[in-house]
């Protein structure tokens, strides 16, 4: 039986509905995937070239795929404008990425890919208390700890730490969080990547890596230490490595992965290499989520400009890696 990848609607305001209805387009004769939304707000968004068709249970998506884009329908109340969103989606915003996660959970689906969602407007409508999305989904799978990665074809990069002002990165930078990012992306690496012998490039957190205690000791007193425990256990470590010349092509040929200290150090290079294509994925949970490498992009919703490149990428990564830990 064939597991379909379960697409939650995100923002419906944003260019989530627009961009999943041209991923069908692209996709429908090559995998299976159906989007969880309200129905209604999709047919007036995702415009009138893409059918729509409900589905009642993810199974009917293979039966549905070829002709129409499959929709779980869920109930949202209050108007859609795109562009603008409306307090009164909130809660389905919510409760759609919780239903995603149980479909996932209970075998109904493969895996799960997220279109973006908008945190302030959760915020303001559910008082929606996570960070963000990465947040919510370890919440909502009772895990402690999860990584983010982004990944392309060219660079995969991990950073250890995520949404905090960079003032605050060196005191939340603790051995025991390094080696925990570096042993679930090690993991992941092997397991749905199906990468046997995975090399890691490990970046310090000063410029130069800390010029050996001159311009920081995080290095020597933190990310050293880690890489040496790991090493001595037969992970494959390289660094710390000053990060300005971690990226290039010659670099980047050395390792599967780079293990960045926070969240600019990691995504600025893989946005320069390959902006439009990049796939963000939470490493750690028990199911397989994927992500486009954008937000909801607010000022051109509705007006027919967004790429869905990325999250086309996304859902086959996810459909790929669902059919790894199958």
């Amino acid at each position: 039986m064939i597991r379909p990848v379960a697409l939650t609607c995100g923002e419906p305001a944003g260019i989530g509905p627009e961009i999943a209805g041209r991923a069908w387009a692209a996709l429908k004769d090559n995998m299976c995937f159906f989007l969880i939304g309200n129905a209604d707000h999709l047919r007036a968004h995702v415009g009138d070239d893409i059918p729509l068709e409900v589905i009642d249970q993810p199974h009917a998506t293979p039966d549905v795929m070829p002709r129409a884009l499959p929709v779980l329908h869920h109930a949202f109340p209050g108007d859609l404008t795109p562009g603008t969103p409306n307090p009164a989606h909130a809660h389905g915003v919510i409760d759609v990425i919780a239903r995603g996660v149980a479909l996932v959970a209970d075998g109904h689906a493969s895996a799960l890919c997220t279109a973006p969602i908008h945190k302030k407007a959760l915020q303001d409508g559910a008082g929606f208390a996570h960070p963000g999305h990465t947040e919510y989904l370890a919440h909502l799978a009772g895990v402690g700890r999860v990584v983010m990665m982004l990944a392309s074809k060219q660079l995969r990069v991990v950073p250890t730490t995520i949404h905090i002002p960079l003032r605050d990165v060196p005191g939340a930078l603790t051995p025991d969080l390094l080696e925990e990012t570096i042993r679930i992306t090690h993991r992941a690496l092997t397991r749905e990547f199906a990468i046997a012998a995975p090399r890691l490039a490990v970046a310090g957190l000063n410029p130069h890596a800390g010029e050996g205690g001159r311009m920081g000791r995080e290095e020597i007193e933190i990310i050293g230490p880690v890489l040496e425990k790991l090493r001595a256990e037969g992970m494959d470590l390289s660094g710390p490595h000053s990060a300005d010349t971690m990226f290039h092509a010659a670099a980047r040929s050395g390792y599967d992965a780079a293990i960045a200290m926070y969240h600019d150090q990691a995504l600025i290079p893989i946005k320069t290499l390959d902006f439009d294509r990049g796939v963000n994925l939470t490493l750690g949970l028990p199911f397989v989520r994927t992500s486009p490498d954008h937000g909801t992009a607010l000022d051109i919703a509705g007006k027919g400009l967004a790429n869905p490149t990325s999250l086309i990428e996304a859902l086959k990564l996810a459909a790929k890696m669902g059919m790894a830990r199958a």
